[in-house]
């Protein structure tokens, strides 16, 4: 699927576009932003340090288009360098700046992470939160997720629930006897000390932000991935329209709800759909119909819309059908069970 994504298209005269290559990321800038600040505006995440040109860690090369540099005040010709927090766009531009990277290109690597909380926030879901001493050193996408390697154990994988802006990071772990892998997950991080983390990992994410609205579609803790992106882009100038669903068997099931909640209330272009298992005919079955079914009722225009789903493979796949066949195009909708569940051809 194509990942490419830019800043939503209702344009104006009076913004340029800022193509970033080799990424294939691009967002928008007025002529009064600094190419750094609109670009975070954007959701894009560009290397910086100093913010006043000094660390050129925000270098970049013109490829097409002119700029201006703030500091001499003086043009900046194709091929020459320049530093992002110190340049304006005098019209659209082509850059090449290796350091952004394309959603889920990332290469992972391994870290250790410093236990800070652990707590329950339901019968059965802990909140965990992790500390890196070098914060600076990671990078990834919202909507990545990681792995925990305890010694002597298979690597379990968690979505990362917190936003990349955020200096720590959030997990949402459900556990119990029944989840061993997990359960012994959670043991080991209530004990304190540090953990070997290796992320990020997964491509149903975002580098940038959308340019259509957005359809999130969870199912029990796959709330933590839609945590990430939501936190990720309320920080950004999104202002197409976002719905959340969330599915759950039972009441107490739904930990967050009250956060979701409070999404809807600050957030005008956010809603919410809770769908229960025990609500109305409590017709949930082991294939979440009654979540798709409920999704399928919103009545979105399925031509225009991106889709991110996080739950069991059978969710997925079962949502995946409905919507495709009601004329969501297959490139619009992203989950990781695309990657590491396939389908057998």
């Amino acid at each position: 699927m194509k990942l490419t994504r830019i800043a939503p298209s209702d344009r104006d005269d009076n913004v340029y576009r800022v193509a970033l290559n080799p990424s294939g990321l691009a967002y928008y800038a007025s002529p009064a932003d600094n190419l750094l600040s609109a670009a975070a505006r954007g959701g894009i995440d560009v290397p910086a340090a100093c913010r006043n040109g000094v660390c050129e860690i925000c270098e970049a090369r013109l490829l097409a288009g002119s700029a201006l540099n703030t500091r001499n005040q003086q043009k900046i010709l194709v091929g020459e360098r320049l530093m992002l927090c110190r340049s304006l766009a005098l019209g659209d531009l082509e850059l090449e700046i290796s350091a952004v990277m394309a959603a889920g290109k990332i290469q992972p690597g391994k870290f250790q992470a410093k236990v800070v909380d652990v707590r329950s926030i339901n019968h059965d879901v802990y909140r965990v939160e992790l500390q890196l001493p070098k914060r600076r050193e990671l990078s990834f996408h919202a909507g990545q997720y990681l792995s925990v390697n305890l010694p002597g154990n298979e690597p379990c994988y968690f979505s990362i629930a917190s936003s990349p802006s955020e200096p720590n990071l959030e997990l949402h772990i459900q556990a119990s006897p029944d989840w061993i892998s997990a359960q012994k997950v959670i043991d080991a991080l209530t004990s304190g000390g540090e953990v070997t983390l290796e992320l990020p990992h997964g491509k149903a994410c975002l580098a940038a932000v959308p340019e259509k609205p957005l359809l999130l579609v969870a199912a029990g803790t796959g709330f933590a991935q839609m945590k990430s992106l939501v936190d990720y882009l309320r920080g950004t100038e999104y202002r197409q329209p976002v719905q959340l669903f969330w599915g759950v068997r039972r009441h107490e099931d739904m930990y967050l709800r009250s956060l979701a909640q409070q999404w809807a209330k600050d957030w005008p272009s956010f809603s919410f759909r809770p769908v229960v298992g025990d609500d109305e005919d409590n017709d949930w079955s082991g294939h979440h119909d009654q979540l798709v079914r409920a999704v399928l009722a919103s009545g979105m225009d399925w031509k225009n819309v991106e889709v991110h789903a996080s739950g069991s493979p059978t969710m997925v796949y079962t949502l995946m059908d409905a919507l495709m066949e009601a004329g969501l195009p297959e490139q619009a909708f992203f989950s990781d069970v695309l990657e590491y569940a396939p389908r057998q051809k």
